[in-house]
């Protein structure tokens, strides 16, 4: 999918989807006239500043360091040290898209207009947008303080210091003040973390679709999913989660009665376990955006008071802590999809054969999906410990917390991977009962749900690898989003 529109930046309307938009869809930047002139204005105040008194970074050293003033001598040269010294991630590369979230990112904060850093950055940044150039940036140096390395090694891209992964541009030179700036910023974390919030609401929004083809072939009771029943505890992720099961199974119809009095947990319990995790995505989502808008780096140049002000905005706890719920609620909905997978191929809830075989007695049929998705769910349960109970002293001692929101972002990730593996499973146990079976299926979305999935899954009738399936399944999944 390509998009051929601009997103507009000005550092205070950039949203998670924009990001999305340039990072995968590669949509281009068009950077605000307005925004360029508060950046310039900006800039004018901090180097005024950092002639008449120190300013972090600027004029003195950082962490440990900041009571080292720089020689003015050699000030011409403290911002390539500066970023020199911190361009030392390692790890893996950081794939295109990944890249190019965290420019954009990094651009809209700088129009934000508090950093101070020279305007031709932010024209650099938005040039690469547009051109599609994407510098090579390392995945592995930061815990959640600022995303120093990442963000040095794309500085010294931008100066022709380092080589481009991707096209190239004009090197933009490097002022003095501007190496602290333009590091001082958690833009790559965010960009991990708003293609993860992309993905895994993507991902809840066709669990539904998903249980309600597994509802349909275990022959489900409604009433769990009445709008009487979660009005008394009317949280809003379990009561828009039981709506949507509704849409998508009766629209505006009637339900029937159930076979049984009380289903499975996978079923009668699904509003009140997916619900808070559709409620952490939203949460996240808020978090993300107020982030993507921020003029979070330490010093703040304030344009109206003409002042330098030192903080701590680089601590991101609000999007570690936002992460570590998340994950820990999707963990909970990947158990219910495991429940329903094993409930699919058990005989006295479906009326089929063991593991809904469709051959010779002792067929294995999908047997194997079991052991599949609860591999993916141990490596879940692993992603979702949380990360923020950990802690960190550096810099002689100077910088003692951090938040660990990349490492937070990377799980999340990790998780969301695992989860997809796990409903692509379910969706095989799922159309394949349906297809045994002779449970009709309403003329709703469910049935839309049902013939999309089918045209990409075959019936298969004799026992058979399934790894081309669950494949052509994960792929399916992205498509329910839309149902």
């Amino acid at each position: 999918m390509s998009d051929t529109s601009h997103v507009h930046v000005d550092g205070r309307r950039l949203s998670c989807q924009d990001v999305v938009r340039v990072a995968r869809w590669s949509a281009s930047a068009e950077l605000d006239p307005s925004a360029l002139k508060r950046a310039h204005q900006s800039y004018l105040v901090a180097e005024d500043l950092g002639a008449k008194r120190a300013v972090y970074g600027r004029t003195t050293g950082v962490g440990a360091n900041r009571h080292h003033v720089v020689d003015p001598d050699t000030a011409d040269q403290h911002g390539l040290r500066l970023l020199s010294s911190h361009a030392g991630g390692t790890g893996p590369t950081a794939p295109d898209s990944l890249v190019r979230s965290t420019l954009l990112i990094r651009l809209n904060q700088l129009a934000a207009a508090g950093s101070g850093v020279h305007p031709r950055l932010l024209g650099a940044l938005e040039a690469a947008l547009r051109v599609g150039a994407v510098p090579r940036v390392h995945t592995r140096g930061a815990i959640g303080t600022g995303d120093l390395s990442a963000l040095a090694e794309i500085a010294l891209t931008l100066a022709g210091r380092r080589p481009w992964a991707v096209g190239s541009l004009e090197p933009v030179p490097i002022s003095p003040g501007d190496a602290l700036a333009f590091i001082s910023s958690n833009a790559a974390t965010l960009a991990e973390a708003v293609l993860a919030w992309h993905d895994l609401r993507e991902l809840l929004y066709a669990s539904h679709a998903v249980a309600a083809l597994s509802y349909c072939a275990l022959s489900g009771s409604p009433e769990a999913f009445s709008e009487r029943v979660h009005a008394q505890r009317p949280h809003p992720g379990s009561t828009r989660c039981a709506a949507e099961i509704r849409r998508i199974l009766w629209d505006d119809g009637e339900p029937g009665p159930g076979s049984r009095i009380q289903d499975p947990f996978g079923l009668r319990a699904f509003p009140q376990v997916q619900g808070p995790a559709l409620d952490a995505v939203d949460t996240l989502e808020n978090i993300l955006t107020i982030d993507l808008n921020a003029a979070a780096e330490n010093p703040f140049i304030d344009i109206e008071t003409e002042n330098a002000y030192h903080h701590g905005h680089f601590s991101t706890a609000h999007l570690a802590l936002s992460l570590d719920h998340l994950r820990a609620a999707l963990h909970h909905v990947a158990e219910l999809s495991a429940a329903r997978l094993s409930d699919l191929v058990e005989p006295e809830l479906t009326g089929l054969t063991p593991f809904l075989s469709d051959g010779p007695p002792g067929s294995s049929g999908i047997m194997i999906l079991e052991y599949v998705a609860h591999d993916a769910l141990s490596q879940l349960r692993h992603a979702a410990a949380p990360v923020t109970l950990g802690t960190a002293v550096i810099s002689r001692g100077l910088e003692d917390h951090a938040s660990f929101s990349t490492q937070a972002a990377r799980s999340t990730s990790a998780a969301i991977s695992a989860y997809r593996t796990m409903l692509a499973c379910e969706l095989i146990g799922a159309v394949r009962a349906l297809r045994l079976g002779s449970a009709e299926l309403p003329g709703t979305a469910v049935a839309e749900a049902f013939r999309t999935a089918g045209k990409a899954l075959p019936m298969i009738a004799e026992d058979h690898p399934l790894t081309e399936e669950i494949a052509a399944a994960e792929q399916v999944l992205a498509r329910f989003g839309t149902l």
